[in-house]
C-alpha cells in the first residue's frame, strides 16, 4: 500500500533484496518512498502509466535490457522522469556510455552515500523541472483567460457611497467572480480585500471623496468569490451617483502594454527559484551589480540576509522534500514585506538575500524588524500540522563611497550567523566601526576638503517640497545640503558629516546653510523653510545675535525659517534646545523636532518643548499600511501632537498605501520621494 506523502518510484530487479536495499538507503536519507518492485522489464510502459513515478532505479545486468532500450520506453510514458542505473561495477566510462543512452547516473550498492547524493538530487531536479513547467503552463493559461475577458469589456468599475457599493459593472462582478447584476450592491467594499489592506484603502476613499487625491495608484490584496486572493491595482475619483457624492473605483482594462509586460514575466521566469519565485542566486548577483553600478542620489543601500532557524528541525518536522514547499511559504511572507524596488534572491539553499534602498540605515532596521515579527506571527501550514517558525535577519551595509559589494554581502552572512548564535529570532548587524587610527586618516582628508569647501563656497542647497494633505501646497520646503568637489561632482552628506561632526566644523556649515536659506527665503515666495540644526549649534551661544544680525541684514520674514532639531539631540540637550528654541521663537522663527517618536519619551518633549511641528521620523513609515501597532503608535504621536497645537509632517512617505494612511491617521503634511526627489529641483547658494 502506498503511504500518503511518500514519493513513488520504480525499482526494475529481479530480487526483492534489491528492493529492499533501496527502500532503507533512501529512507535512512530522509526520503519517504514508496517502492513498487518491477522484476519484468516488458510491465514498464503500463507500470508507467499507471503509478506516475518519479523515479525509475533499474538493475541493469540483470534485467535482459539495455539502457538504450529502456530510455525509449520511457520516453514514450514519461519522457520527464529521470532513470538511475545500478550495476556491479562502475567507472567513468561506464556512467557516461549510460548517460549517452538516455540516464542520468550510474551508482552501485557498495557505494550507499553516493546512491543517496544522486536520487537526491535527481528527485529535487525533476521536481523543479515540474514546477518550471507548471509555471509557465499556468501563466500562459492565465493570460489567455484575462486577455479574453479583458478584450470583451470595458474597465471594471464600481461606485461607492459611505464605504458600500452601490453599483458596479459587469466586468467588476466577473474580475471578482461574481453573476447577477446586482450580487454586490449594498455589500461593504471593504468585504472584497484583505483586512490588512482595510487602513489604506479607507484612507483613500476619504481623500478622495475630499478631492485631495489625484491619480495616485493604490496597491490591494483583492479578495475572490472563490476565497483565493490577488494583487489589483486600484484608481480612485470622485464622482456622482443618482445626484449624490460617491468614489468610483476602477481598474482599468486591458491595455496594449499588458501583453509585452507579460511577455517579459515569462521571459524572467527561466531565471527564477521554481520554489519561491525569487531570483536564482547567479542572477540575482548579476542585477546587484547592475542596480549597484549607479550611485544613489541619497539614502542607504544594505543588504539583508533573511535564514530560518533551527532550519534542520523544521526539516525533520517536515520532512526533507517538504522543506521546499516550506521555503515557497516562506517566500510569500517576505514578498508580502518587499517594495517594487527591492531587489530579492534564493541565497546559499535556504537563504533569501535582498539589496534595499531606504532613506537610512533605521528604516532598514525598521524594516528587517517587521519581518522577524511578521514571519513569528505566521501560521506555516504542511498537511495537517501547524509550524511555528522563526528567523533571523542580518545586515550588511554598502558604502556610497568605494562599495565592495562582496564584503558588504559577507557582512549580512556574518550578522545572520551571529545572531542565531545568540538565540535567533531578530535582526542583527555586525559593528564594523573603525579603529582611531583610520578614523584619524579619514578625517584628515575630509577636513581639508571641508575646509577648502567653505571657503571656496562649493556647497549648494536642494530643496525638497513638503506636500499639505489639508489643502492647497503651502509652499513649504525641507533644505539639505551638498558639498562639490574639485571638479564640480556632488559629495552627500553621508561622505563628509561624521567628519565634519568629530572636528568642530558642524557650526560653520550649519551658518553657510542658515545663510543660503535665508537668501533663498528673501527671493523666492516659500512660506515656510525647514532647516536643520546640528548639536554644534544647539550648544552655540552666539547664534542668536548672529541671527539677529543676519534678519537686519536681509529684511526677511523670520516665520518663513523653520529651525528643525533631531530629537536625539534634543533629547540629550533638553535644557539648551529648549532656550534655543524659546529664543528662536521670540525673534518670529517656527521651530519644529525631527525624525520624531522614536525616543524614549517623545511625549515629555513635546510637552516642554515650544515648537511649531513635529516630523514622525520616517522609519515609523516603513510597513506601516499594514502594521496596525505602528499605526496605533503614530496615531498617538499626531492626537498628542494637536493637543498641543503642533503640527505633524510625516517623513520619508515613499509610497501612495502609505500616504492614504497618514490621510487616515489625520497626518497634515508629508515629505519623501513620494512627494518629490530632493534632486530634482535646485536652488544656487550664493548669497
Amino acid at each position: 500500500m502506498s503511504e500518503q506523502g511518500a514519493v513513488p518510484l520504480i525499482v526494475m530487479t529481479r530480487s526483492q533484496d534489491h528492493v529492499e536495499a533501496i527502500n532503507s538507503t533512501l529512507r535512512n536519507a530522509g526520503h519517504p518512498v514508496h517502492c513498487t518492485w518491477l522484476p519484468d522489464a516488458r510491465d514498464l510502459s503500463d507500470a508507467i502509466t499507471q503509478l506516475n513515478p518519479e523515479l525509475l532505479i533499474a538493475f541493469i545486468d540483470e534485467l535482459g535490457i539495455d539502457v538504450s532500450s529502456l530510455a525509449k520506453i520511457k520516453q514514450q510514458s514519461a519522457p520527464e522522469m529521470p532513470v538511475v542505473i545500478v550495476r556491479e561495477q562502475v567507472d567513468e566510462a561506464v556512467i557516461a556510455d549510460a548517460m549517452r543512452s538516455g540516464a542520468q547516473d550510474v551508482v552501485t550498492l557498495a557505494n550507499r552515500s553516493r546512491l543517496q547524493s544522486v536520487v537526491s538530487r535527481e528527485l529535487r531536479a525533476y521536481r523543479l523541472e515540474r514546477a518550471l513547467s507548471s509555471t509557465l503552463s499556468s501563466a500562459r493559461e492565465y493570460r489567455e483567460q484575462l486577455q479574453r475577458f479583458l478584450e470583451g469589456s470595458a474597465d471594471a468599475i464600481t461606485h461607492v457611497q459611505e464605504g458600500i457599493i452601490v453599483d458596479a459593472n459587469r466586468a467588476w462582478l466577473e474580475l471578482f467572480g461574481y453573476s447577477g447584476e446586482d450580487a454586490l450592491t449594498g455589500t461593504p467594499l471593504m468585504d472584497l480585500f484583505e483586512p490588512e489592506t482595510h487602513p489604506a484603502l479607507k484612507g483613500a476613499l476619504v481623500a478622495c471623496l475630499q478631492g485631495k487625491w489625484t491619480d495616485h495608484a493604490l496597491k490591494v490584496q483583492a479578495l475572490l468569490s472563490d476565497g483565493s486572493s490577488v494583487p489589483l491595482t486600484l484608481t480612485l475619483a470622485r464622482a456622482n451617483y443618482e445626484n449624490e457624492p460617491a468614489t468610483r473605483v476602477s481598474i482599468p482594462a486591458h491595455n496594449k502594454s499588458a501583453d509585452h509586460d507579460l511577455e517579459l514575466q515569462l521571459a524572467q521566469a527561466v531565471k527564477n527559484d521554481a520554489s519561491t519565485g525569487f531570483l536564482q542566486q547567479r542572477y540575482l548577483v548579476t542585477a546587484i551589480e547592475d542596480r549597484c553600478a549607479n550611485a544613489m542620489k541619497g539614502g542607504v543601500r544594505q543588504f539583508a540576509l533573511i535564514k530560518p532557524d533551527r532550519f534542520s528541525e523544521i526539516q525533520s518536522a517536515i520532512g526533507v522534500l517538504a522543506s521546499e514547499d516550506f521555503m515557497g511559504q516562506l517566500a510569500e511572507a517576505v514578498r508580502m514585506q518587499l517594495t517594487a524596488n527591492d531587489l530579492c534572491g534564493r541565497f546559499g539553499g535556504n537563504g533569501f538575500l535582498i539589496l534595499l534602498e531606504r532613506g537610512t540605515a533605521r528604516d532598514v532596521e525598521t524594516w528587517a524588524e517587521n519581518v522577524v515579527a511578521r514571519i513569528r506571527d505566521h501560521n506555516f501550514s504542511f498537511d495537517e500540522k501547524n509550524l511555528a517558525v522563526t528567523v533571523t535577519v542580518g545586515l550588511g551595509l554598502l558604502p556610497a563611497s568605494n562599495p565592495d559589494i562582496g564584503a558588504a554581502i559577507a557582512d549580512a552572512v556574518n550578522a545572520t550567523r551571529r545572531g542565531r548564535e545568540l538565540g535567533g529570532n531578530q535582526m542583527y548587524a555586525v559593528d564594523k566601526s573603525d579603529t582611531d587610527t583610520r578614523v584619524q586618516a579619514y578625517d584628515k582628508i575630509w577636513v581639508k576638503h571641508i575646509k577648502s569647501a567653505l571657503m571656496e563656497n562649493r556647497f549648494r542647497l536642494v530643496q525638497q517640497p513638503i506636500a499639505s494633505l489639508l489643502g492647497e501646497d503651502k509652499g513649504m520646503f525641507d533644505v539639505l545640503v551638498r558639498m562639490l568637489d574639485e571638479q564640480g561632482g556632488e559629495v552627500l552628506p553621508a561622505e563628509f558629516i561624521r567628519a565634519a561632526e568629530r572636528n568642530d566644523l558642524m557650526k560653520n556649515i550649519d551658518r553657510w546653510v542658515i545663510g543660503a536659506s535665508m537668501s533663498f527665503a528673501a527671493n523666492r515666495k516659500a512660506s515656510c523653510i525647514f532647516v536643520r540644526l546640528s548639536k554644534d549649534t544647539i550648544l552655540d551661544k552666539s547664534v542668536v545675535g548672529w541671527l539677529e544680525t543676519q534678519l537686519r541684514s536681509l529684511k526677511i520674514e523670520p516665520k518663513r525659517l523653520c529651525f528643525q532639531v533631531t530629537e536625539e539631540i534634543a533629547t540629550q540637550y533638553v535644557r539648551q534646545t529648549t532656550d534655543l528654541s524659546e529664543s528662536l521663537r521670540k525673534l518670529g522663527f517656527r521651530f519644529a523636532l525631527e525624525h520624531f517618536g522614536t525616543g524614549r519619551d517623545p511625549l515629555k518633549l513635546l510637552g516642554g518643548i515650544a515648537m511649531n511641528f513635529i516630523k514622525v521620523d520616517g522609519s515609523l513609515m516603513q510597513g506601516l499600511s499594514t502594521n496596525q501597532l505602528q499605526q496605533q503608535r503614530v496615531k498617538g504621536l499626531v492626537e498628542a501632537a494637536k493637543k498641543k497645537g503642533v503640527e505633524t509632517v510625516a517623513e520619508r512617505v515613499e509610497d501612495a498605501n502609505t500616504m492614504a494612511v497618514l490621510w487616515q491617521l489625520g497626518v497634515e503634511f508629508i515629505q519623501g520621494y513620494f512627494v518629490n526627489a530632493p534632486e530634482d529641483v535646485t536652488m544656487s547658494g550664493d548669497r
